[in-house]
């Protein structure tokens, strides 16, 4: 995925606050960068990990750059910014990056379905294949490489499992 304009790279000093991160960038400034996940963030946010952030030219911004990606000491990418979770999905799904869902012929977002007419992120169609749904998720929660979700219970959390086992039956 290519971000407009590109992201810049810094490494993490700390975060705090949950909406604050401090960072040294290459050349030695030290920033504070808007935090948009509110979770614990648990082995994605360790200082010492690349941080990949955007800047804002609007001036009216307290804080104008934004933690948007880590990439942790192992090479792994973490979307820190939940927003792009949705946005990378559906480029991979387009780009076929994902053998498992790629061959279908339709792709629709934000799609209604089952007798609440629950929303899930995507659904793939194809003549010769049953129906895809796909639920987006961000993991903020890794240990040992390997992501968990949820980070912390919550009621929507919670609801989600209904919502999909609805839908098969």
């Amino acid at each position: 995925m290519e971000f407009s304009p590109p992201l810049q790279r810094a490494t993490l000093i700390q975060r705090y606050k949950r909406f604050l991160a401090d960072v040294i960038t290459p050349d030695g400034r030290e920033l504070t960068l808007h935090c948009p996940n509110t979770g614990a963030m648990t082995g994605c946010a360790t200082p010492g990990d690349t941080v990949w952030y955007s800047t804002s030219d609007n001036t009216k911004r307290k804080y104008p750059h934004t933690w948007e990606l880590t990439q942790s000491q192992s090479g792994a990418f973490i979307c820190v910014n939940t927003l792009w979770a949705n946005r990378l999905t559906k480029e991979a799904i387009l780009n076929e990056s994902i053998s498992e869902l790629s061959g279908y012929s339709s792709l629709k977002s934000e799609v209604k379905y089952g007798a609440e007419r629950s929303r899930i992120d995507f659904m793939l169609q194809a003549d010769s294949r049953p129906d895809c749904y796909i639920e987006v998720k961000s993991v903020t929660l890794a240990e040992n490489e390997q992501g968990y979700f949820p980070d912390a219970v919550t009621e929507t959390r919670s609801e989600t499992p209904s919502g999909v086992d609805e839908r098969s039956g």
